[in-house]
């Protein structure tokens, strides 16, 4: 039977269904693909829970949560080979789902997707998150340089894909694209 006085249950709760939709699209843009990031976003929300005490207490919970997103992609990205990516986003039985919804997103999705981890995590942090170098490189576990180094690789790459170049707003990667 649940406490009534509102407990840390209920506070993680709260906290978990308010960040829900943050944490999914952050780790679809982490990841790369719909259910890995539900998954990333699951396993997330579990270990939140475990150390709730802990997170609650924080100044920022959500940086708590985003380096807690960071550092599960990172260590499923060294155990697995990353994915082949496929041509199209298959339709996911009539459904919108967001992300798919112009062919330029489509590329810049593939385009995000084929980045190696760290650089693709810091421009997903960096430009998506729109998190600072120092709030960056907190999430990532490492100096702001190396922030600044890996997403000015990740952002040329992006703008040497053919489909991004002719677009002027490409890299307002946050905004719709």
């Amino acid at each position: 039977m649940s406490d009534m006085r509102g407990g840390p249950d209920d506070e993680f709760r709260t906290f978990i269904v308010g960040a829900w939709p943050w944490m999914l699209r952050t780790a679809y843009l982490l990841t790369g693909d719909q259910h890995a990031a539900e998954d990333l976003a699951q396993s997330a929300a579990e270990r939140t829970c475990a150390a709730w005490s802990k997170v609650r207490r924080a100044d920022d919970p959500h940086s708590y949560v985003r380096r807690i997103m960071v550092n599960q992609q990172a260590r499923r990205w060294r155990r697995r080979p990353p994915e082949v990516l496929v041509e199209a986003v298959p339709d996911a039985a009539g459904a919108e789902d967001g992300y798919a919804r112009s062919d330029q997103r489509r590329v810049l999705m593939a385009a995000l997707a084929a980045l190696p981890a760290r650089q693709r995590q810091a421009v997903v942090l960096r430009h998506w998150e729109d998190l600072s170098d120092s709030q960056a490189a907190a999430a990532m576990g490492c100096s702001t340089g190396a922030v600044r180094s890996h997403a000015a690789k990740g952002i040329a790459k992006l703008r040497e894909t053919p489909g991004l170049r002719e677009s002027k707003d490409m890299i307002r990667i946050g905004g719709a694209v």
